[in-house]
């Protein structure tokens, strides 16, 4: 499935979060939504991109978004993820990747010649009317969380 454009209302889904909840997309209608897709829990580069969320987020004077990671691990593994490096935001579970394939970041990758499935590191943005403002492909862990904030910065209120 290609992935969804800027300007297009983005693909609703429901998640398991990290405390074990269902979380609908469009219950969070009215505020921003960083939703980013990365491949694996507690991994170096997506410890670098949830670190950067954590620290760039974390003021709520800054920005009302609501941050919502996703990975393909289950809920005993974003637990374990979220208290290591503390962090004040929302994992969902998406271990049939069946976000990642809506969204269409379930890709075909390769490692040292050895090919496989994974969610590619993607960011949407989400503006508080449901569509997406902003996509950031081919994403780069360093850096990257403080070049979203700015994103939403540029939201219409």
């Amino acid at each position: 499935m290609p992935m969804p454009g800027e300007g297009e209302v983005a693909p609703d889904f429901s998640a398991t979060t990290d405390a074990g909840e269902s979380l609908r997309l469009s219950s969070l209608h009215g505020k921003p939504v960083v939703l980013f897709f990365y491949p694996k829990d507690d991994t170096p580069g997506c410890t670098i991109e949830a670190n950067g969320f954590r620290d760039v987020f974390t003021d709520k004077a800054k920005t009302d978004a609501i941050v919502l990671g996703v990975s393909p691990d289950d809920t005993k593994s974003h637990c374990k993820f979220k208290t290591k490096f503390d962090l004040p935001y929302t994992l969902l579970s998406d271990t049939d990747h069946s976000i990642a394939e809506l969204y269409g970041v379930w890709q075909q990758k390769s490692m040292f010649g050895v090919k496989y499935w994974g969610n590619v590191r993607t960011t949407f943005l989400i503006d508080r009317d449901g569509r997406i403002a902003k996509r950031f492909e081919k994403v780069k862990p360093i850096g990257h969380a403080a070049k979203v904030l700015a994103a939403v910065a540029q939201l219409k209120r």
